[in-house]
């Protein structure tokens, strides 16, 4: 990720800054920048899923698919993402559509179940808290919030989580179990973590012997250039620094096939797969595995996925730089905003001028555009400097996008000369 640097001060006429957002009004927008969807041109590259012979509803080991059981899921759908996951296929399983309920229900088992090597269960201890770098995925704060954990703010650098915090806090406070990373192309910032961050995450100390890292790689292969950006691989280095535990990894299709039918991933050591497994037995008799035997017929192995995001990339590589080529004619070389500029994930972070962000949102929702609402980047919606917002570009259709993205330098130019 990078910013487009900022001069010292700008004059903004706040008469024309108002005669634009006027003529804004007039034009009675209806635009959605709030989530990162995948747009239905993105869906159709999946259609084969709604065509694919199951007549042979056999995997490859015999399974019926159409019948109970097989927890784990399908060895060889396993088997495909196991290297993009970084989990070895035996370490990895494969379950129905949503990495979210999974991460969901890793809470719910470890508040009622004792995780390998904690004490008691975190609904025995006093207080339960998680490490949450900003900005950050607003569904992992709900998470939270919803749990009653508490959340701890840390900031995140050029290279993920600033670790000197991290491992100061985690060290110090037995009260911390856990920290939210998603590793590449960061929700919303667009960082990838470091090989120094991944391996620090791994070989720090904790107070809690119970620490876990909620490792949400859920871009692991949605890379918007040519160079795919890599990150290192931490659930070896846990098992390197004698950590083996400490990992709970995520992943899932829903922007790869289908985002609301696709497959989710859990992936972690042997000991935490085995704890998994005995608690999820209770909640399900098995997944999906018809919908996992498609996935497997249709993207056949791991080099079929990477050509099926290639395809992808071309769809939202457009968006991704026409958001930059606006909000560099509309904002650039101004102190009004930042942004990012990610080579993979969904999202482009804009930072405005502190205390502005809720007044820009406010004002382009009056005006017809949708955004997520400021302070979602931040636990319990509260973002301090009142300055992020996070720009979802893929769903929009390009024309639809350009207006979004100049009604919203529009909101900017306003907000910010009414400070």
């Amino acid at each position: 990720m990078s910013t487009l640097p900022q001069s010292s001060s700008t004059a903004i006429d706040h008469e024309q800054a108002a005669a634009d957002y006027a003529a804004l009004l007039d034009r009675s927008l209806s635009l959605n920048l709030t989530r990162g969807k995948p747009d239905p041109r993105q869906l159709d590259l999946a259609g084969a899923l709604l065509s694919c012979d199951l007549s042979d509803h056999k995997a490859a080991d015999g399974t019926d698919c159409r019948n109970y059981g097989g927890l784990q899921g399908l060895p060889e759908l396993r088997e495909i993402f196991s290297g993009p996951l970084q989990v070895p296929a035996d370490q990895l399983v494969a379950m129905d559509n949503s990495s979210l309920a999974l991460m969901h229900d890793t809470i719910v088992h470890a508040l009622l179940s004792v995780l390998p090597g904690a004490e008691q269960r975190w609904s025995d201890e006093p207080d339960v808290a998680f490490l949450c770098p900003v900005p950050g995925y607003d569904r992992h704060f709900a998470l939270c919030e919803r749990f009653g954990i508490e959340m701890i703010p840390v900031p995140m650098t050029a290279e993920g989580p600033d670790m000197d915090v991290v491992a100061e806090l985690a060290g110090g406070d037995p009260r911390i179990k856990g920290i939210w990373c998603v590793p590449k192309y960061s929700n919303p910032s667009g960082v990838t973590f470091s090989e120094a961050t991944v391996r620090r995450l791994a070989e720090m100390e904790t107070a809690a012997p119970d620490f876990r890292i909620f490792w949400d790689n859920a871009y692991a292969m949605h890379h918007l250039t040519d160079e795919e950006v890599e990150v290192a691989d931490l659930l070896t280095a846990c098992a390197d620094a004698s950590h083996p535990d400490r990992a709970f990894v995520f992943g899932s299709t829903s922007k790869i096939t289908f985002a609301g039918a696709g497959v989710a991933f859990f992936g972690s050591s042997p000991a935490n797969v085995e704890w998994f497994l005995k608690h999820a037995a209770k909640r399900t008799i098995g997944p999906d595995k018809l919908n996992q035997l498609r996935h497997v017929r249709v993207l056949k192995d791991t080099d079929g996925v990477r050509a099926h995001m290639a395809r992808h990339r071309e769809l939202l590589r457009p968006k991704f730089d026409l958001v930059e080529r606006i909000l560099q004619r509309e904002l650039g070389g101004t102190d009004l905003a930042t942004w990012s500029r990610p080579e993979g994930g969904y999202f482009v972070t804009l930072d405005v001028r502190d205390g502005r962000a809720r007044e820009v949102v406010r004002l382009a929702g009056e005006a017809g555009v949708a955004l997520t609402p400021a302070g979602a980047s931040h636990p319990y919606g509260r973002d301090p400097q009142d300055s992020t917002i996070r720009i979802a570009p893929s769903f929009p259709g390009l024309e639809e996008l350009e207006e979004a993205i100049v009604a919203l330098a529009v909101c900017v130019r306003l907000a910010c000369s009414e400070q």
